[in-house]
Protein backbone atom coordinates (compact mmCIF):
# COMPACT_ATOMS: atom_id res chain seq x y z
CA UNK A 1 0.00 0.00 0.00
CA UNK A 2 1.33 3.43 -0.93
CA UNK A 3 2.00 5.83 1.96
CA UNK A 4 -0.56 8.62 2.45
CA UNK A 5 0.07 11.83 0.52
CA UNK A 6 1.63 14.63 2.59
CA UNK A 7 -0.64 17.56 3.48
CA UNK A 8 -0.57 20.57 1.14
CA UNK A 9 2.31 22.95 1.80
CA UNK A 10 1.49 26.08 3.79
CA UNK A 11 3.52 29.22 4.40
CA UNK A 12 3.92 29.02 8.17
CA UNK A 13 4.23 32.39 9.89
CA UNK A 14 5.99 32.81 13.23
CA UNK A 15 4.16 35.56 15.12
CA UNK A 16 5.20 36.91 18.55
CA UNK A 17 2.20 37.07 20.86
CA UNK A 18 3.25 40.66 21.65
CA UNK A 19 2.69 41.72 18.02
CA UNK A 20 -0.31 44.05 17.52
CA UNK A 21 -3.38 42.12 16.39
CA UNK A 22 -1.69 38.71 16.85
CA UNK A 23 -4.65 37.07 18.58
CA UNK A 24 -7.28 38.59 16.31
CA UNK A 25 -5.43 37.37 13.22
CA UNK A 26 -4.92 33.91 14.72
CA UNK A 27 -8.63 33.74 15.56
CA UNK A 28 -9.46 34.72 11.98
CA UNK A 29 -7.27 31.90 10.67
CA UNK A 30 -9.00 29.40 12.95
CA UNK A 31 -12.44 30.58 11.85
CA UNK A 32 -11.39 30.11 8.23
CA UNK A 33 -10.37 26.49 8.88
CA UNK A 34 -6.68 27.20 9.41
CA UNK A 35 -4.19 25.61 11.80
CA UNK A 36 -2.50 27.76 14.45
CA UNK A 37 0.00 26.57 17.06
CA UNK A 38 -0.03 28.45 20.35
CA UNK A 39 1.52 28.24 23.81
CA UNK A 40 -0.27 26.76 26.78
CA UNK A 41 1.05 26.28 30.29
CA UNK A 42 1.78 22.61 29.48
CA UNK A 43 3.20 22.41 25.92
CA UNK A 44 2.50 24.17 22.62
CA UNK A 45 -0.81 23.06 21.12
CA UNK A 46 -1.83 22.81 17.47
CA UNK A 47 -5.18 24.53 17.27
CA UNK A 48 -8.12 23.96 14.92
CA UNK A 49 -11.79 24.91 15.11
CA UNK A 50 -13.33 22.06 17.12
CA UNK A 51 -16.65 22.39 15.28
CA UNK A 52 -15.14 22.18 11.78
CA UNK A 53 -14.51 18.60 10.59
CA UNK A 54 -12.47 19.82 7.61
CA UNK A 55 -10.16 21.77 9.89
CA UNK A 56 -9.86 18.79 12.24
CA UNK A 57 -9.05 16.51 9.30
CA UNK A 58 -6.35 18.97 8.23
CA UNK A 59 -4.95 18.90 11.77
CA UNK A 60 -4.79 15.09 11.73
CA UNK A 61 -3.02 15.24 8.37
CA UNK A 62 -0.50 17.84 9.55
CA UNK A 63 0.39 15.74 12.59
CA UNK A 64 0.11 12.37 10.84
CA UNK A 65 -2.21 11.42 13.73
CA UNK A 66 -4.56 8.39 13.61
CA UNK A 67 -8.16 9.54 13.23
CA UNK A 68 -9.29 7.20 16.02
CA UNK A 69 -7.36 9.16 18.64
CA UNK A 70 -9.67 11.77 20.25
CA UNK A 71 -8.61 15.37 20.78
CA UNK A 72 -8.87 17.73 23.75
CA UNK A 73 -11.20 20.69 23.23
CA UNK A 74 -9.94 23.89 24.87
CA UNK A 75 -12.29 26.67 25.92
CA UNK A 76 -11.84 30.18 27.30
CA UNK A 77 -13.64 29.49 30.58
CA UNK A 78 -15.44 26.81 32.57
CA UNK A 79 -18.87 28.10 31.57
CA UNK A 80 -18.04 27.48 27.91
CA UNK A 81 -16.78 23.99 28.72
CA UNK A 82 -19.94 23.15 30.65
CA UNK A 83 -22.01 23.86 27.54
CA UNK A 84 -20.13 21.08 25.76
CA UNK A 85 -20.36 18.32 28.38
CA UNK A 86 -22.45 16.91 31.20
CA UNK A 87 -20.69 17.47 34.52
CA UNK A 88 -21.47 15.23 37.49
CA UNK A 89 -20.65 16.29 41.05
CA UNK A 90 -17.01 15.20 40.86
CA UNK A 91 -16.46 16.87 37.49
CA UNK A 92 -18.00 20.09 38.78
CA UNK A 93 -15.83 20.07 41.88
CA UNK A 94 -12.66 19.47 39.86
CA UNK A 95 -13.51 22.15 37.33
CA UNK A 96 -14.17 24.68 40.08
CA UNK A 97 -10.98 23.78 41.93
CA UNK A 98 -8.47 23.37 39.09
CA UNK A 99 -9.67 25.34 36.07
CA UNK A 100 -8.05 27.16 34.48
CA UNK A 101 -5.08 24.83 34.67
CA UNK A 102 -3.36 21.66 33.36
CA UNK A 103 -6.32 19.32 33.91
CA UNK A 104 -8.44 17.65 31.22
CA UNK A 105 -11.83 16.18 32.14
CA UNK A 106 -13.47 13.49 30.01
CA UNK A 107 -17.25 13.83 30.42
CA UNK A 108 -20.36 12.74 28.48
CA UNK A 109 -20.83 14.91 25.41
CA UNK A 110 -23.68 17.39 25.59
CA UNK A 111 -24.69 16.74 21.98
CA UNK A 112 -24.46 20.14 20.33
CA UNK A 113 -22.17 20.89 17.38
CA UNK A 114 -19.39 22.59 19.36
CA UNK A 115 -16.99 19.63 19.01
CA UNK A 116 -17.43 17.62 15.81
CA UNK A 117 -17.59 13.84 15.79
CA UNK A 118 -14.22 13.55 14.05
CA UNK A 119 -12.54 15.44 16.91
CA UNK A 120 -14.23 13.09 19.39
CA UNK A 121 -13.21 10.04 17.33
CA UNK A 122 -16.85 8.97 17.24
CA UNK A 123 -17.09 8.69 21.03
CA UNK A 124 -20.05 9.87 23.11
CA UNK A 125 -17.63 11.61 25.47
CA UNK A 126 -15.57 14.77 25.09
CA UNK A 127 -12.22 15.76 26.62
CA UNK A 128 -12.33 19.36 27.90
CA UNK A 129 -9.72 21.75 29.27
CA UNK A 130 -9.52 25.43 30.25
CA UNK A 131 -5.84 26.46 29.93
CA UNK A 132 -4.36 29.03 32.28
CA UNK A 133 -1.64 30.41 29.99
CA UNK A 134 -2.53 34.06 29.26
CA UNK A 135 -1.73 33.71 25.54
CA UNK A 136 -3.95 30.65 25.21
CA UNK A 137 -6.72 32.44 27.09
CA UNK A 138 -6.41 35.48 24.84
CA UNK A 139 -6.60 33.39 21.67
CA UNK A 140 -9.60 31.39 22.90
CA UNK A 141 -11.39 34.58 23.94
CA UNK A 142 -10.73 36.14 20.54
CA UNK A 143 -11.97 33.02 18.72
CA UNK A 144 -15.04 32.54 20.88
CA UNK A 145 -15.51 28.79 20.41
CA UNK A 146 -13.81 25.54 21.34
CA UNK A 147 -10.37 24.83 19.85
CA UNK A 148 -8.98 21.31 19.67
CA UNK A 149 -5.26 21.45 20.34
CA UNK A 150 -3.10 18.34 20.61
CA UNK A 151 0.62 18.90 21.06
CA UNK A 152 2.03 20.85 18.09
CA UNK A 153 4.41 18.22 16.75
CA UNK A 154 4.45 15.38 14.24
CA UNK A 155 2.58 12.46 15.76
CA UNK A 156 4.75 10.31 17.97
CA UNK A 157 7.56 12.85 18.13
CA UNK A 158 8.64 14.67 21.28
CA UNK A 159 6.13 17.32 22.34
CA UNK A 160 7.14 20.98 21.77
CA UNK A 161 7.80 23.42 24.59
CA UNK A 162 8.98 26.33 22.42
CA UNK A 163 7.88 27.91 19.15
CA UNK A 164 11.15 26.77 17.58
CA UNK A 165 10.26 23.14 18.35
CA UNK A 166 6.94 23.65 16.55
CA UNK A 167 8.61 25.14 13.48
CA UNK A 168 11.08 22.24 13.33
CA UNK A 169 8.26 19.70 13.20
CA UNK A 170 5.38 21.50 11.50
CA UNK A 171 6.88 24.34 9.48
CA UNK A 172 5.24 24.26 6.04
CA UNK A 173 2.32 22.17 7.34
CA UNK A 174 0.37 24.78 9.35
CA UNK A 175 -0.58 28.42 8.95
CA UNK A 176 0.94 30.16 11.96
CA UNK A 177 2.80 29.71 15.23
CA UNK A 178 2.16 32.15 18.07
CA UNK A 179 5.46 32.54 19.92
CA UNK A 180 4.86 33.17 23.61
CA UNK A 181 8.16 31.85 24.93
CA UNK A 182 8.81 28.51 26.66
CA UNK A 183 5.88 26.56 28.09
CA UNK A 184 6.25 26.73 31.89
CA UNK A 185 4.95 23.28 32.91
CA UNK A 186 6.49 21.25 30.09
CA UNK A 187 4.36 18.09 30.22
CA UNK A 188 0.80 17.66 28.97
CA UNK A 189 -2.28 18.00 31.10
CA UNK A 190 -3.47 15.35 33.52
CA UNK A 191 -6.48 13.53 32.04
CA UNK A 192 -9.32 12.19 34.20
CA UNK A 193 -12.31 10.15 33.08
CA UNK A 194 -15.16 11.67 35.08
CA UNK A 195 -18.02 9.78 33.44
CA UNK A 196 -18.54 7.53 36.49
CA UNK A 197 -18.88 7.95 40.21
CA UNK A 198 -15.12 7.69 40.86
CA UNK A 199 -12.79 9.65 38.54
CA UNK A 200 -10.24 7.50 36.69
CA UNK A 201 -6.69 8.70 36.07
CA UNK A 202 -6.18 8.13 32.33
CA UNK A 203 -2.92 10.05 32.00
CA UNK A 204 -0.74 11.65 34.68
CA UNK A 205 0.39 15.12 33.76
CA UNK A 206 0.89 18.69 34.87
CA UNK A 207 -1.45 18.42 37.87
CA UNK A 208 -0.20 15.83 40.36
CA UNK A 209 -2.47 12.95 41.33
CA UNK A 210 -1.94 13.62 45.03
CA UNK A 211 -3.29 17.16 44.67
CA UNK A 212 -6.41 15.91 42.88
CA UNK A 213 -7.03 13.18 45.44
CA UNK A 214 -6.71 15.69 48.27
CA UNK A 215 -9.41 17.83 46.65
CA UNK A 216 -11.72 14.86 46.10
CA UNK A 217 -11.11 13.34 49.52
CA UNK A 218 -10.53 9.86 48.06
CA UNK A 219 -8.14 8.06 45.68
CA UNK A 220 -8.51 8.15 41.93
CA UNK A 221 -9.30 4.88 40.20
CA UNK A 222 -6.75 3.35 37.86
CA UNK A 223 -7.51 2.37 34.24
CA UNK A 224 -6.75 -0.93 32.60
CA UNK A 225 -3.96 -1.10 30.02
CA UNK A 226 -4.15 1.35 27.15
CA UNK A 227 -6.15 0.02 24.22
CA UNK A 228 -4.03 0.81 21.19
CA UNK A 229 -6.93 -0.15 18.92
CA UNK A 230 -9.29 2.53 20.24
CA UNK A 231 -8.09 4.97 22.90
CA UNK A 232 -10.76 6.61 25.07
CA UNK A 233 -8.70 9.77 25.59
CA UNK A 234 -5.71 11.56 24.08
CA UNK A 235 -2.25 10.32 24.97
CA UNK A 236 -3.34 6.72 25.69
CA UNK A 237 -1.36 4.90 23.01
CA UNK A 238 1.42 2.75 24.45
CA UNK A 239 4.13 4.09 22.12
CA UNK A 240 4.06 7.88 22.23
CA UNK A 241 6.19 10.99 22.77
CA UNK A 242 9.12 9.19 21.14
CA UNK A 243 12.50 10.54 20.03
CA UNK A 244 14.33 8.77 17.22
CA UNK A 245 16.91 7.33 19.63
CA UNK A 246 15.86 4.37 21.74
CA UNK A 247 15.42 4.99 25.46
CA UNK A 248 16.84 2.68 28.13
CA UNK A 249 15.04 3.41 31.39
CA UNK A 250 16.32 3.02 34.97
CA UNK A 251 19.84 2.73 33.63
CA UNK A 252 22.56 1.97 36.15
CA UNK A 253 25.35 2.68 33.68
CA UNK A 254 25.99 4.29 30.31
CA UNK A 255 26.98 2.03 27.42
CA UNK A 256 29.42 3.19 24.72
CA UNK A 257 27.67 5.44 22.21
CA UNK A 258 24.72 6.22 24.47
CA UNK A 259 23.67 9.69 25.58
CA UNK A 260 22.65 10.23 29.21
CA UNK A 261 19.49 11.79 30.61
CA UNK A 262 20.11 12.27 34.30
CA UNK A 263 18.58 13.95 37.35
CA UNK A 264 19.89 15.61 40.50
CA UNK A 265 23.51 15.29 39.42
CA UNK A 266 23.53 11.48 39.19
CA UNK A 267 26.47 10.24 37.10
CA UNK A 268 26.33 6.44 36.72
CA UNK A 269 29.38 4.47 35.56
CA UNK A 270 30.22 5.30 31.95
CA UNK A 271 28.82 8.85 32.13
CA UNK A 272 32.27 10.22 31.26
CA UNK A 273 32.06 8.61 27.83
CA UNK A 274 28.42 9.50 27.09
CA UNK A 275 27.75 11.06 23.68
CA UNK A 276 26.02 13.91 25.52
CA UNK A 277 24.73 14.50 29.05
CA UNK A 278 21.69 16.53 30.05
CA UNK A 279 20.57 16.86 33.67
CA UNK A 280 16.83 17.54 33.92
CA UNK A 281 17.36 19.33 37.22
CA UNK A 282 20.76 19.46 38.95
CA UNK A 283 18.97 20.55 42.14
CA UNK A 284 16.51 17.62 42.05
CA UNK A 285 13.44 19.82 41.41
CA UNK A 286 10.70 17.79 39.68
CA UNK A 287 8.93 20.93 38.45
CA UNK A 288 12.10 22.01 36.66
CA UNK A 289 12.57 18.45 35.35
CA UNK A 290 9.06 18.36 33.88
CA UNK A 291 9.53 21.73 32.20
CA UNK A 292 12.82 20.60 30.65
CA UNK A 293 11.89 17.03 29.71
CA UNK A 294 10.91 17.40 26.06
CA UNK A 295 13.61 19.94 25.28
CA UNK A 296 16.16 17.56 26.80
CA UNK A 297 14.94 14.60 24.72
CA UNK A 298 15.12 16.73 21.58
CA UNK A 299 18.61 17.91 22.49
CA UNK A 300 19.90 14.39 23.11
CA UNK A 301 18.24 13.15 19.94
CA UNK A 302 20.03 15.86 17.97
CA UNK A 303 23.39 14.43 19.08
CA UNK A 304 22.85 11.53 16.69
CA UNK A 305 23.13 8.88 19.39
CA UNK A 306 21.40 5.53 18.81
CA UNK A 307 20.22 5.21 22.41
CA UNK A 308 19.64 7.32 25.52
CA UNK A 309 20.31 5.95 29.00
CA UNK A 310 17.85 7.39 31.54
CA UNK A 311 18.69 7.25 35.25
CA UNK A 312 15.95 6.25 37.75
CA UNK A 313 13.74 9.22 38.65
CA UNK A 314 11.36 9.77 41.58
CA UNK A 315 7.74 8.83 40.88
CA UNK A 316 5.95 11.08 43.33
CA UNK A 317 4.23 14.34 42.33
CA UNK A 318 5.17 15.43 38.81
CA UNK A 319 7.60 12.52 38.73
CA UNK A 320 4.62 10.29 37.90
CA UNK A 321 3.91 12.30 34.74
CA UNK A 322 7.60 12.32 33.78
CA UNK A 323 7.80 8.55 34.25
CA UNK A 324 4.66 8.06 32.14
CA UNK A 325 6.10 10.10 29.25
CA UNK A 326 9.44 8.30 29.42
CA UNK A 327 7.73 4.89 29.47
CA UNK A 328 5.72 5.77 26.38
CA UNK A 329 8.81 7.15 24.65
CA UNK A 330 10.62 3.88 25.41
CA UNK A 331 7.75 1.58 24.34
CA UNK A 332 8.33 -0.80 21.40
CA UNK A 333 7.59 0.81 18.06
CA UNK A 334 4.97 -0.68 15.73
CA UNK A 335 6.21 -3.63 13.68
CA UNK A 336 5.33 -1.93 10.39
CA UNK A 337 7.26 1.24 11.21
CA UNK A 338 9.13 2.39 8.12
CA UNK A 339 11.22 5.12 9.66
CA UNK A 340 11.77 6.79 12.99
CA UNK A 341 10.02 9.91 11.72
CA UNK A 342 6.78 8.01 10.99
CA UNK A 343 5.99 6.63 14.42
CA UNK A 344 2.18 6.65 14.85
CA UNK A 345 0.82 8.61 17.76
Amino acid sequence: MAPPAPPPARATRLVPTTAPGAFAEAARLLAAGGLVAFPTETVYGLGANAADPRAVAALYAAKGRPAFNPLIAHTHDAASARRLGHFNRAAGLLAERFWPGPLTLVVPYAGDDGVCELARAGLDTVALRVPSHPDAAALLAAFGGAVVAPSANRSGHVSPTTARHVMEDLGGRIDAVLDGGPAPVGVESTILDVTGAVPVLLRPGGLAREVIEAALGHPLARPGRADDARPVAPGRLASHYAPRARLRLDAGDVAPGEALLTFAGALPPGADRAAQVIDLSPSGDLTEAAARLYGALRGLDASGCAAIAVVPLPHEGLGEAIADRLARAAAPRPADETSASEIPT
